[in-house]
C-alpha cells in the first residue's frame, strides 16, 4: 500500500482529499502546519507528498526545498491557490514534480496521484515507443518512423528520460540530475544545447520537444505531422 503524506491546513479540504485516499486504498499521514510535516517527512518514509503551499509555522515551498536538500525524493505534489507563472516557476525550482491549482477537482488530483504512483510501480521497459519514435535500450538505438537514427551517449540519455516522462514538464535541473548526476555543477544551457541537437535529429517525426519559458522541456505529440 502507497503512503501518502497530506499536509493542508484547512480542515474540510484536509478531510475530503484523506477521504478519496482512503478510498483508493492509500495510506494516508495527514499534517496542518509545515513543522509537523516537516518532522513527519524526515522521520518516515512516503511514496508521494501532496503539500499546500500557504502553511502555518513553515511553508509549503520551504518545506520542498527542506525535503530535496534532504535527499528525499518522494513524489511531492503542490497544491495552492497561487497560480501566477513566477508561483509556478519557483515551486518547480524548489523541486514539486506536479503543481496543482485551487479550487480544484478531487477526481483530477486523484487521477494525477494514480499517474504518479503507475509510474513509480512500473518496471522499465527496455523498448519504448511514443507515436513514431522507438528507443531500444538493449541495442542503444533510436528509429523514427523505422528509420535508425545516429545519436550521442547524452542525446540518448536524454530522450530516454523524456521518453519515460511524456508529457510531463522537466526542469533543466531535473534533467541536469538526471543525466549529468548531481556532481555537475556548470552552466544549465548545456541542457539547452542537447536539447537543441536533438531537437534537429528528430525534425520530421511525430514527437516534439516543447519549451516552457523558465522552466523545462516536455515531450509531446505533434499532430501536424500525423
Amino acid at each position: 500500500m502507497a503512503k501518502i503524506l497530506l499536509v493542508e491546513d484547512e480542515e474540510s479540504i484536509r478531510k475530503l482529499i484523506s477521504y478519496d485516499l482512503k478510498m483508493a486504498r492509500y495510506e494516508a499521514v495527514l499534517c496542518e502546519d509545515g513543522q509537523q510535516a516537516l518532522e513527519k517527512g524526515l522521520n518516515e518514509t512516503f511514496d508521494l507528498m501532496i503539500i499546500d503551499w500557504m502553511l502555518p509555522y513553515l511553508s509549503g515551498i520551504d518545506l520542498v526545498r527542506q525535503f530535496r536538500q534532504k535527499g528525499i525524493d518522494s513524489v511531492i505534489i503542490m497544491l495552492t491557490a497561487k497560480d501566477e507563472e513566477e508561483d509556478i516557476l519557483d515551486a518547480f525550482e524548489a523541486g514539486v514534480d506536479d503543481y496543482v491549482t485551487k479550487p480544484f477537482s478531487p477526481r483530477q488530483l486523484l487521477a494525477r496521484i494514480q499517474a504518479h504512483m503507475k509510474r513509480l510501480a512500473k518496471p522499465a521497459p527496455t523498448v519504448l515507443k511514443v507515436a513514431d519514435v522507438e528507443l531500444n535500450q538493449t541495442q542503444r538505438e533510436v528509429r523514427v518512423a523505422g528509420q535508425p537514427i545516429e545519436l550521442t551517449k547524452k542525446e540518448f540519455e536524454l530522450l530516454e528520460y523524456l521518453m519515460r516522462n511524456p508529457k510531463m514538464v522537466l526542469t533543466r535541473d531535473n534533467i541536469l540530475n538526471e543525466i549529468w548526476d548531481f556532481d555537475y555543477d556548470g552552466d544549465t544551457r548545456i541542457v539547452d544545447v542537447h536539447i537543441f541537437k536533438l531537437r534537429s535529429k528528430l525534425q520530421g517525426s511525430q514527437v516534439m520537444i516543447k519549451s516552457m519559458r523558465g522552466v523545462g522541456y516536455s515531450l509531446e505529440i505533434n499532430h501536424e505531422n500525423h
